[in-house]
């Protein structure tokens, strides 16, 4: 099987779960300390750094999802590295097209990781 399908078995459900329930948990991300911020900055971190080692390939398919969301969550890892008492997110149509996009890109790479080939 290849690298981007079982990164995109993994990834698809994980952004499928988080459009899906983080709209539920706003305010809950509001509330949230510096310390936690800066956790949730290395996980995002070493999972985007670790998905750009196995697989950061630009092509004009579904295949460039993986290599997007890799740079994605390095980039948002990086920056609440660098800033957790920044201010999180507040509910509003930004927020929801975020999520929207994440309910997207979950789906599209759920099937494209799990369809029968």
């Amino acid at each position: 099987m290849p690298v981007e399908v079982r990164i995109a078995r993994i990834l698809g459900p994980f952004l499928l779960a988080m459009g899906l329930t983080e709209p539920f948990a706003m305010p809950v991300f509001a509330a949230q300390t510096g310390p936690v911020v800066y956790l949730n900055g290395t996980l995002l971190f070493v999972a985007g750094v670790a998905i750009l080692q196995a697989y950061s390939r630009w092509t004009q398919d579904w295949r460039s999802l993986v290599t997007l969301f890799g740079w994605v969550m390095t980039a948002a890892g990086l920056y609440r590295l660098a800033q957790p008492a920044a201010p999180q997110l507040d509910a509003g149509p930004g927020t929801d097209a975020v999520f929207l996009v994440l309910i997207a890109a979950g789906a599209v790479l759920t099937l494209k990781g799990y369809r029968r080939t």
